[in-house]
């Protein structure tokens, strides 16, 4: 009973120093949190405000440059930036990416080229030999437009070149701090929606130094801000993800402690009985 005692403090001793790890790891990924949160509130706005003006430009012209347009070519390559973390505890956050990466491929059947941001998917795609044609390791938090702009630029060219066809990006879209869903949208060819907000069917409006200009400047900013717009919601959905793991798992191993507690109230109590039951019977026996 003795050596069962010393497992069962070994083990809460193992349990504490966990549960003291998690917790750590769950408040830092809170502060974390609270400024990705911050930061991706600044850069949707943002992004927004490109947008619209893209819509604008449908709403007003019918002059817009083919090549960005949907149908203008046949799909035969297609480029994924998919955008997961460089560390893991951070429950289905990765995997989740990972298989909306994988269900966007089956779907089209193209051939798939990935821009991988985070090394948890390129890892994943090298083993599936899937050509990697760049990738970003470094912690999405810290990632600048101007890194976004040398990580995009080399895809606008090659979609203007033709060595790609399409353009989708996969990414964990933040819906709240416990809920988080793995996206994947075209960013090019453009599929031409018209802008509900936007009424500009009765108004003349000059580009200059023409439409056609105006077009191929904003396009390559609009797919750099979507991309940068895309990093910081996957970093603020990842820390979020692993305050939600390190929450669960600190609650986890707090259910442990109790439960290792009461076994060792439990083996103590059977040892002091056992210990009382040989001291009476061993004043029995010298009477």
């Amino acid at each position: 009973m003795a050596v069962s005692m010393q497992d069962v403090k070994r083990r809460i001793k193992s349990v504490t120093s966990m549960e003291h790890i998690t917790n750590a790891m769950k408040l830092v990924s809170a502060a974390k949190l609270r400024r990705a949160k911050a930061t991706f509130e600044q850069t949707n706005k943002q992004l927004h405000f490109i947008t619209d003006t893209i819509g604008e430009i449908f709403t007003s012209t019918t002059n817009i440059p083919e090549e960005y347009l949907e149908g203008n070519r046949e799909i035969k390559n297609t480029c994924y930036i998919i955008l997961t973390s460089s560390k893991g505890l951070c429950g289905g956050f990765n995997s989740n990416v990972i298989r909306k990466a994988e269900e966007a491929m089956r779907v089209r059947k193209s051939v798939p080229k990935i821009v991988a941001v985070g090394s948890k998917g390129r890892d994943y795609f090298a083993k599936e030999g899937i050509e990697i044609i760049g990738d970003y390791e470094d912690p999405p938090e810290t990632i600048s437009f101007l890194a976004t702009q040398q990580l995009s630029r080399p895809i606008i060219k090659m979609y203007e070149d033709g060595e790609i066809d399409e353009v989708v990006l996969v990414y964990t879209a933040y819906l709240s701090t416990i809920d988080q869903q793995a996206t994947a949208i075209r960013m090019l060819p453009f599929q031409p929606e018209k802008n509900a907000n936007v009424m500009m069917h009765d108004k003349d409006i000059e580009y200059g130094p023409s439409m056609e200009a105006v077009f191929n400047y904003l396009v390559p900013k609009y797919v750099e801000t979507m991309v940068y717009n895309a990093i910081v919601e996957s970093a603020t959905c990842e820390h979020a993800a692993r305050r939600m793991a390190m929450e669960n798992a600190t609650d986890n191993a707090r259910d442990m402690l109790q439960e290792l507690s009461l076994n060792y109230n439990r083996a103590r109590q059977a040892a002091i009985t056992n210990q009382l039951i040989e001291i009476v019977s061993g004043s029995e026996a010298q009477k």
